[in-house]
């Protein structure tokens, strides 16, 4: 039965899409089933980073309106995609997400809804749907405060499980107090830390191609921590 979660953020540009890619190829190497599904409705962007937009067909507004069955909706890959409707219809709720999701979750390990920046609509589906939530934010004072207003509502929707992960980090910037450092981040949004991708000019690159990084990149070795600290086990937060 697949563990799922919420991505979110209260800015945009700050990287959810990004890391729902990096962290479920990480969970695919370690031979777990995962599924992203993009809850951002009318600005869909992971069959794009996942390397499959000539695929997809359907998205899972087609399901909720009855135009597919789960077996066309899926873009199956080593990490299965759905993709989130181009327009938005009264029907797209997050009950009627949520049906779809509890009928798909006994076939993963994990389920990643990307939700869309800020706290509207999209965001209430993608939560409505999970049991646990990661906020995504860059280190610069108005992404961590706008962050940990969205942390706060996704607690307020029943989320008890919220973890953090700083985008974009910089270690030169922090330390001349340019931008915030690792433990203001933590300390303004209230919230546990689950890791630390550092900025990475590959990340960027891949995020519009959807080639992968490379083995030794920064933000590869940053994913493969979060992953397995995500599988429970005891690895560091950052590199030593």
């Amino acid at each position: 039965m697949a563990q799922i979660y919420a991505v979110i953020s209260g800015k945009g540009g700050v990287g959810k899409s990004t890391f729902v890619a990096g962290i479920a190829r990480e969970l695919v190497l370690a031979e777990k089933r995962v599924l992203a599904v993009d809850c951002d409705i009318g600005l869909r962007s992971l069959d794009l980073m996942l390397g499959c937009s000539e695929d997809t067909v359907f998205d899972w507004g087609d399901y909720i309106l009855s135009r597919c069955d789960t077996e066309q909706l899926i873009v199956k890959g080593d990490c299965d995609l759905i993709a989130a409707p181009r327009f938005y219809e009264p029907e797209f709720t997050g009950e009627n997400l949520k049906k779809l999701i509890d009928e798909l979750k006994p076939g993963y390990d994990y389920i990643f809804l990307d939700a869309p920046a800020g706290i509207g609509s999209g965001f209430a589906a993608a939560v409505a749907c999970a049991d646990k939530a990661v906020a995504i934010t860059t280190p610069d004072p108005v992404c961590v405060r706008s962050c940990g207003r969205a942390v706060q509502e996704a607690r307020n929707s029943g989320i008890e499980d919220v973890k953090l992960v700083i985008n974009m980090f910089e270690v030169k910037p922090a330390v001349k107090r340019r931008l915030l450092n690792i433990d203001e981040c933590i300390d303004e949004t209230l919230t546990p830390l689950l890791g630390v991708i550092p900025m990475d000019r590959a990340l960027t690159f891949s995020s519009v191609t959807g080639e992968e990084t490379g083995e030794f990149s920064p933000s590869t070795q940053a994913f493969y921590r979060i992953s397995r600290r995500i599988c429970g086990e005891k690895v560091p937060l950052v590199c030593e």
